[in-house]
């Protein structure tokens, strides 16, 4: 029957999805175990988190959170507690478009896109999170509340990862509410925003955005463009127009208009989170484990110089 071999590719690609989940997972609470320890959290500290409690010391507490004033008072070390140490909320922003199909090797902007936003919620599952997502496409959006727990959260991943992507051809620019997003968190969430960002205008809202969370950055470029290959002509596809084109590396012209672009590319990314702790730029093809890692241990040492 016509179903059977559709039944049994469906079957197959949640097998694959939840394998790589596992995978993934697997590998977050080892990072979180030994590379990041402390650092997921404590990268997060500093900016728009408020004041809770003064409690009692303990040992493994951060000492930079000691309250020297009411330790001198009682005789005995108290430190700051904040809000954030409680709970965490990340907000996700996926915005799927057409421009994330591209790829120049075996990985598209997409595929890599979504392992690094399938990581980030695994990582907060394992720290115990809540964790919201907004997935946004040129034919609308969906919004997942406040998922806490491993199961919630692979649920939520894994449709994500099982998400269609939008046709190739037809809009190009994804749906986003952005008055919608200032409501959809608490204040002071931490707002990830994963995109291609190819020359993203700022949102009307985009100062508020920025009082009300912690907005970050996440960008996946291709190796092509970060450079073109300087080998001969190269047959390939626009996914944003639907055309196949000759790309002539070789060309000064064109390299010269790529650069144009790239730089343009890059400015409008910087605009929008102009602390280098604040974006992350992923190559597809790299390992993203290994790009996260560095991420949270570049923000930590920026908190512990502040």
């Amino acid at each position: 029957m016509p179903s059977q071999p559709e039944d049994q590719g469906s079957k197959s690609n949640l097998a694959a999805t939840i394998a790589m989940l596992r995978r993934l997972e697997w590998r977050a609470r080892l990072v979180v175990q030994s590379a990041l320890g402390g650092e997921y959290k404590s990268s997060f500290r500093g900016k728009g988190m408020e004041f809770d409690q003064v409690v009692k010391y303990e040992f493994g507490d951060d000492v930079r959170d000691i309250d020297w004033n009411v330790t001198a008072r009682l005789g005995e070390a108290y430190r700051k507690k904040f809000i954030e140490e409680r709970e965490i909320t990340l907000l996700l922003l996926f915005e799927d478009t057409p421009s994330l199909q591209f790829g120049s090797g075996s990985v598209t902007k997409r595929a890599a896109l979504l392992e690094l936003a399938s990581l980030l919620m695994l990582l907060s599952a394992v720290n115990g999170d809540r964790i919201s997502l907004l997935h946004a496409t040129p034919q609308g959006y969906t919004l997942t509340k406040s998922a806490t727990g491993r199961g919630r959260v692979m649920h939520t991943a894994a449709n994500l990862l099982g998400h269609p992507a939008p046709p190739v051809l037809g809009e190009q620019e994804a749906k986003i509410p952005w008055r919608y997003v200032l409501k959809a968190a608490p204040r002071h969430s931490i707002f990830v925003w994963l995109g291609d960002f190819p020359g993203t205008q700022q949102p009307d809202v985009w100062p508020v955005l920025r009082r009300q969370y912690q907005p970050v950055g996440f960008r996946v470029s291709d190796p092509w463009e970060l450079e073109l290959p300087k080998r001969g002509n190269q047959p390939v596809f626009d996914p944003t127009s639907g055309e196949l084109f000759t790309l002539s590396g070789g060309s000064s012209a064109q390299r010269s208009a790529h650069q144009t672009w790239k730089d343009q590319r890059d400015s409008a990314f910087k605009a929008l989170f102009p602390q280098q702790t604040d974006r992350l730029d992923l190559t597809a093809g790299d390992e993203a484990i290994d790009a996260v890692t560095d991420f949270f241990h570049q923000r930590m040492k920026r908190f512990a110089r502040a």
